[in-house]
């Protein structure tokens, strides 16, 4: 136990014993002037200042902790010394001075020199590779450096700086960018474009940049389902359909199938849209089959509903239906007439006004500026209602792929403008308030009835109490009442009279006396 304690005050009697032999108290701590940072391969200049210290000095540049780096002597009062290094990767490190003077020793405090190395081959790498993605998924980008330390990072969206500031051009859509990675949760179309981003390193002096190249990200659209449709024309005396297959939203490239009963017919490839068309065989009257059409991408396949290819000659007899369209203030403003047609699966619509053609849209414009045609001439509207439009309407319709068909015409029907009355919205307001007011005043009669009724009864009940009252009264006047029946005690012969009270009899009897005898 002696020896360990022994062996515990050796440093200090050391130290004791040097500060002995160099004399006197240490020197003021120095200062060391240097860079934190320096390039790879650079030259840095460090400074060792001790004022107030007599010459001779001398200074030795220290590096993480003894290691000796550089020695200097000063011999003229100059009291500094400049070391000059050259930077290599094992420069980076905590350096210190310790000044040596009249055998008393400074040490200064610590400079922490980093190396840095500088910045090149900045490019952008994307997850997924290549950045092709579809909407909803996750995309990561990442600002790489073929070497370089120490750096800093600066993203840019179609040459616009991505930052966290409201005015960004992708703020909110964006994550805020973290370390060299920007990343998108769930992309969206809006996330398409152009990115690019700069890795550096900031100094004081001499900061050093390095750019990378654009990389381009697309967001691909998830397909809708088809939708299917078809039409068919006439050439000499043939017939031709064409079926058309249609996304409405998707990105191509694409490829659409068609099917008949079931039976791939045809495919075709949709580069730069979303449609397709398909010839297929028609005969007016006759059932064609089922057709079905289906859309495929690198990611969906969707198939539409089953369409029967069937066309319809127009037949039958078409009517017309009028309905007149009123203002606010009840005053007639237009009036809408639709041709009602029972057979016909694309026919084409012709109106006349007093036996006068209204001219379809497709032949030209109408004579009658308030007139206007809708649903491929099937509904005509009257804008205005004059007299010049006032008449008999007919409308007329035939096949529309074939000039030559037969028209089928219906009955003249009479529109002109009218005087009848319409209940407008004050006068229904008008009418409630009166029903309203004759409503509560029945209610108040009926319960001023009810009222009178209840006091009608209580006043004859209060009748009937006081006549019973005068009627007891009266009664007791004249007569008078026995409250206890006569006992046998109460009855004596003649000879031994019992007088009864007479105080109740009438003022007429009032000195007879009642006697009893049995």
């Amino acid at each position: 136990m002696k020896k360990k304690q022994e062996l515990c005050l050796l440093p200090v009697l050391v130290a004791a014993c040097l500060v002995s032999i160099m004399g006197g108290s240490p020197l003021p701590s120095p200062i060391l002037i240097g860079p934190d940072k320096a390039y790879l391969n650079s030259k840095v200049v460090f400074q060792c200042r001790s004022p107030g210290s007599p010459p001779p000095n001398t200074y030795e540049l220290l590096k993480d902790g003894n290691h000796l780096v550089a020695t200097s002597n000063d011999l003229q009062d100059d009291q500094s010394a400049m070391f000059f290094l050259k930077i290599s990767v094992t420069s980076e490190g905590s350096y210190h001075c310790r000044v040596t003077a009249g055998g008393n020793m400074g040490l200064s405090g610590t400079v922490r020199l980093q190396v840095v190395i500088p910045v090149s081959g900045t490019m952008v790498t994307s997850d997924p590779d290549p950045p092709i993605l579809y909407e909803g998924l996750r995309l990561t980008l990442t600002c790489d450096v073929t070497k370089g330390s120490h750096l800093s990072y600066t993203w840019f969206y179609n040459r616009q700086e991505v930052t966290s500031s409201p005015t960004s051009p992708l703020t909110p859509l964006l994550l805020w960018p973290v370390g060299n990675t920007l990343v998108v949760e769930r992309v969206t179309t809006k996330h398409a474009g152009n990115y690019s981003c700069i890795a550096g390193t900031r100094m004081q002096t001499n900061s050093r940049f390095s750019s990378s190249r654009e990389i381009t990200v697309r967001i691909k659209v998830y397909l809708s389902v088809p939708q299917i449709s078809f039409t068919i024309s006439k050439e000499g005396s043939s017939y031709h359909g064409n079926v058309t297959c249609r996304s409405s939203r998707g990105t191509p490239p694409v490829t659409f199938y068609l099917f008949l009963d079931d039976k791939e017919v045809g495919s075709d490839v949709a580069t730069e849209s979303l449609v397709a068309w398909f010839p297929v065989a028609m005969v007016p009257g006759r059932d064609m089959g089922a057709v079905r059409c289906a859309v495929e991408s690198d990611a969906q396949r969707l198939t539409s509903r089953p369409l029967t290819l069937v066309v319809v000659p127009v037949g039958g007899s078409p009517k017309v239906d009028v309905e007149y369209l009123y203002r606010v203030d009840s005053k007639m403003a237009a009036a809408r007439l639709q041709c009602l047609l029972s057979l016909g699966t694309f026919p084409f619509f012709s109106w006349s006004l007093n036996g006068s053609l209204l001219l379809h849209p497709s032949e030209g414009d109408s004579s009658h500026p308030s007139h206007a045609l809708a649903d491929g001439g099937r509904t005509l509207f009257l804008t205005e209602i004059t007299l010049e439009d006032s008449g008999y309407y007919r409308c007329r319709a035939r096949d529309s792929y074939d000039v030559t068909s037969a028209w089928v015409e219906s009955q003249p029907v009479l529109v002109q403008v009218t005087e009848v009355a319409t209940t407008t919205i004050e006068v229904m307001a008008i009418v409630f308030c009166c029903f309203l007011m004759l409503t509560l005043a029945g209610g108040v009669a009926c319960v001023m009835r009810m009222l009178n009724r209840q006091r009608d009864v209580v006043a004859s009940s209060e009748q009937r109490a006081r006549a019973r009252a005068a009627n007891e009264r009266r009664f007791s006047e004249h007569f008078c009442i026995i409250p206890d029946p006569l006992s046998l005690s109460d009855i004596t012969t003649r000879s031994g009279v019992k007088q009864v009270d007479t105080s109740c009899v009438d003022s007429d009897v009032e000195n007879q006396t009642l006697e009893i005898t049995i």
